[in-house]
């Protein structure tokens, strides 16, 4: 198996689109990769989220807020779906502060190291941090291009757009040639370090 000790993060709330999430879960783990689905919890041991087309529930019960710089450096990528996760996980209390999910994926962002996976409407997540895509080549779903363009990102009329360690994609749809393209990128890299500490 390709992905053999890689750690994939799929960020979730709810409105997401079922048949991508599905597909992650079962797609990453045939290539040998661990996924792990992690989300603010609000304290909570666990929160059970609700798709968009069909409300089907999906439980989770890891939270990003409780990943250090050392287990973030375990992560070979990290993706943010489709649908209207990444609008949910733009709430913040503070409007003075960043909402959390979005310093997540910051943190994500400045570790080359790490693939970056934005699909459809996932790009929402990244508009709150300025210069987040500045001068990178990118997809969105159509409805993104305005936003896409002022945050001076490079539109690029394909289905999944590679751009270093960003790899966008149109639309949920596109989820399939997405993942493979990750799996393929990831592939050809050696597998994160575990650190233990003393």
């Amino acid at each position: 198996m390709r992905l053999t000790g890689h750690k994939i993060a799929v960020l979730m709330e709810s409105d997401f689109y079922e048949p991508e999430i599905l597909y992650y879960r079962h797609r990453f783990p045939e290539e040998g990769a661990e996924v792990h689905f992690l989300s603010r919890l609000w304290g909570e041991d666990s929160m059970t989220f609700t798709g968009h087309e069909h409300r089907m529930p999906f439980t989770v019960d890891e939270s990003f807020e409780d990943v250090d710089e050392f287990t973030l450096k375990e992560f070979s990528a990290v993706i943010v779906p489709s649908g209207m996760v990444a609008d949910r996980l733009r709430y913040t209390e503070d409007p003075d502060q960043l909402p959390p999910a979005a310093l997540f994926l910051r943190r994500a962002f400045a570790d080359e190291a790490i693939i970056k996976g934005v699909i459809c409407h996932g790009m929402w997540l990244a508009a709150p941090i300025a210069g987040m895509v500045r001068g990178r080549r990118a997809v969105v779903h159509n409805n993104l291009l305005g936003d896409l363009r002022n945050m001076g990102g490079v539109y690029v009329d394909e289905d999944v757009v590679v751009d270093d360690d960003l790899v966008t994609a149109r639309t949920g749809e596109h989820c399939h040639l997405f993942a493979r393209k990750i799996i393929d990128l990831l592939a050809v890299r050696s597998r994160p370090t575990t650190v233990t500490l003393p």
